[in-house]
């Protein structure tokens, strides 16, 4: 089994920057391919960022340039760095796990765990 936590969120004000993470517990080799969704009220959860196995990784074109994802492998942590933030990136935030994957994938269905998710909140 794997138990994901994501911490971190909070409340900022739009220009600002802000960094999630998300602790991995559990069987730790079913969670080489991670990545970040979010989903706000009213809307579908949209894949943000994500790493592969190699470390590559793949970003939404609404994030790209501003958000960074990596990965401490010793720490068992995944992290989201968010920059020059916008109202519109308000969500909750969730990180997500597959044991595999050909490449970083923004897709939903390819990821088995999921963690609980943390606010993110931009105010203007």
């Amino acid at each position: 089994q794997v138990q994901l936590v994501e911490s971190g969120g909070g409340s900022v004000q739009a220009g600002g920057s802000l960094k999630v993470s998300c602790e991995v517990s559990g069987d730790i080799w079913r969670t080489r391919c991670m990545a970040w969704f979010r989903q706000a009220p009213g809307k579908e959860r949209e894949g943000v960022a994500a790493i592969g196995t190699s470390g590559n990784t793949g970003y939404s074109g609404s994030v790209k340039g501003r958000f960074t994802i990596s990965k401490d492998n010793a720490e068992n942590t995944l992290y989201l760095q968010m920059s020059s933030l916008k109202p519109e990136d308000t969500a909750t935030y969730y990180c997500a796990a597959e044991s595999g994957c050909l490449r970083p994938s923004l897709a939903y269905y390819d990821y088995t765990y999921w963690g609980q998710g943390t606010q993110v909140t931009v105010s203007s």
